[in-house]
């Protein structure tokens, strides 16, 4: 293993430690939030941007050395795709669960919206 640039190594650190502080907000979020519509934004925009400012740094470090790495990529993409279509299935839930509080409006009566008809 080679020494790397100091321009490296503070790229490196830089994307690492931005990393680890949207993943630790995405998780305090997620523990000190207290409706579940709240406490989905920190996990899926937090999270996944820790996550993807991890990743990319591995691929940072793998490139800084000559060995160009596109795993870090394949699952950057993968983590990118399903955290959106997570939230999405989450937040229907939370909204079909809430359906009987009076003081949500009520559903429209086309049957463009996606929820669950009673009829």
């Amino acid at each position: 293993m080679t020494e790397l640039p100091i321009i490296w190594d503070i790229v490196l650190a830089v994307l690492l430690i931005t990393g680890g502080g949207f993943t630790l907000a995405g998780s305090l979020g997620l523990l000190k939030l207290n409706n579940p519509m709240s406490r989905l934004h920190a996990p899926t925009l937090a999270s996944t941007l820790g996550v993807g400012s991890l990743l990319l740094a591995s691929m940072v470090a793998a490139f800084a050395e000559g060995r160009p790495s596109l795993h870090e990529a394949l699952v950057m993409a993968f983590l990118f795709v399903t955290a959106p279509i997570t939230a999405n299935f989450i937040a229907k839930v939370h909204l079909h669960r809430c359906r009987d509080v009076p003081d949500l409006p009520p559903p429209p009566a086309d049957k463009v919206w996606a929820t669950r008809s009673e009829d």
